[in-house]
């Protein structure tokens, strides 16, 4: 009976939440600002390589004076410039309108600037002119070199492999970083997006007085870890519907959307790390759900749970503040203490855990106390909502609660 019961709150919690308007509305918001992004960039993208295609296409009459010998005729002559005879005359052609440009090269290009005249083509086209004196004294010292390698390293286009060691063994580097560390973004969005959810799941049934009803005919601690249960399923429905579009974009239209390209068969999966990792996701997750529910089934209404949310929220963000120290000095006190407290240990040990610096009897240690304390949280939402179901106006308190069990 009490499997039949929790499978039906499980059921029952579940659709209520996916069904209503108001979460699709929530859901689907940044996905659509997303793709609503995404069609704005693709189309600004679009324009620009068509504009830029178009000015490079574009046939620009200048003329040119040169001191420091790197602009030869051929270069000039190339993109459609000729030597001028003297410079006063030419800026006087460029006022008239007789050319588009007049580029004087100074004798020293490193340390002197050079002067660009140009007949004003509006703010977007008025950068050709820059564009096209800088190439033309980069395509003259290229000549001037004749070297195509060391043209290249002049330019710092030289490719560099790595290799790093810890314990006598080639570590990964940040390859090894990036995949724990997803562990923590999923935290976050879990968090964030289900942080309401958790703290309203009690509170419905206290606020539409039907709790008498529901603990007649069903064991609250069924109730509660149902209530659990559906909000994980119900977070994983927003991420995924998160993560479509952004999928999506990736796949089909990186280009397009100047995404960087991300090459994953690079990235090292490490046992300890990832399993760490999970296991510090669902224990920071058991422990937060089970306060917010615990603080639901506590107050009256969603007003005075809300005094209570503000507070936890800010804690999983407080590490986050001190991060370089978490990165740099793992072993400081302020990081020992974020490590170690219950409602910054999760992120703290994740960050510390994607970096390396998290030993295997730290990671035990705050993997029990998270898993422990959720337990506790859990249980104590229980028996907040049991002798709290016929509560509406006040909220309850801790040693009233637990004044009955004692004498018992």
């Amino acid at each position: 009976m009490a499997q039949h019961n929790l499978g039906t709150v499980v059921g029952f919690e579940f659709l209520r939440v996916v069904t209503k308007r108001r979460f699709w509305a929530a859901a689907l918001a940044i996905p659509i600002v997303l793709v609503a992004v995404f069609t704005l960039v693709f189309a600004s993208n679009s324009s620009t390589d068509q504009s830029a295609k178009a000015q490079k296409n574009a046939q620009l009459a200048f003329t040119y004076t040169d001191e420091s010998g790197l602009v030869t005729d051929t270069v000039a002559a190339a993109f459609g410039g000729t030597k001028a005879a003297n410079g006063d005359q030419a800026v006087v052609d460029v006022k008239n309108g007789t050319v588009d440009a007049y580029f004087a090269y100074p004798a020293d290009p490193a340390t002197q600037p050079v002067q660009v005249y140009g007949v004003d083509r509006g703010i977007f086209e008025n950068g050709k002119y820059d564009a096209v004196a800088r190439q033309i004294l980069v395509t003259g010292a290229q000549q001037k070199i004749g070297s195509p390698a060391l043209t290249a390293m002049a330019q710092g286009d030289v490719k560099i492999t790595a290799l790093t060691y810890k314990d006598g063994q080639v570590s990964g580097g940040l390859d090894t970083v990036i995949p724990p560390l997803l562990f923590l973004v999923a935290f976050y969005l879990s968090i964030v997006m289900l942080g309401n959810q958790m703290l309203n799941s009690t509170l419905e049934e206290k606020e539409n007085r039907v709790t008498e009803m529901i603990l007649t005919t069903m064991n609250p601690t069924t109730l509660i870890v149902g209530k659990v249960i559906s909000l994980f399923m119900v977070g994983l429905v927003q991420m995924l519907t998160f993560a479509v579009p952004v999928v999506v974009g990736y796949v089909f239209f990186r280009s397009n959307l100047n995404l960087p390209d991300v090459d994953l068969s690079h990235l090292v999966l490490e046992p300890q790390p990832m399993i760490v990792g999970l296991l510090l996701l669902v224990g920071g997750f058991v422990l937060f759900t089970g306060t917010l529910v615990a603080i639901g089934a506590m107050v009256p209404t969603v007003k005075e749970a809300g005094t209570y949310f503000a507070p936890l929220m800010i804690m999983i963000f407080v590490p986050f503040y001190v991060v370089s120290v978490i990165v740099s000095d793992p072993h400081a006190v302020i990081v020992q203490v974020f490590t170690f407290f219950p409602y910054t240990a999760a992120v703290t040990a994740m960050l510390r855990n994607g970096f390396g610096t998290l030993t295997l009897a730290e990671s035990g240690i705050v993997i029990v106390e998270l898993f422990g304390l959720g337990f506790v949280a859990l249980r104590l939402a229980v028996y907040l909502f049991r002798y709290g179901s016929i509560e509406y106006s006040k909220k309850l308190s801790l040693s009233s609660v637990m004044r009955p069990r004692r004498r018992a």
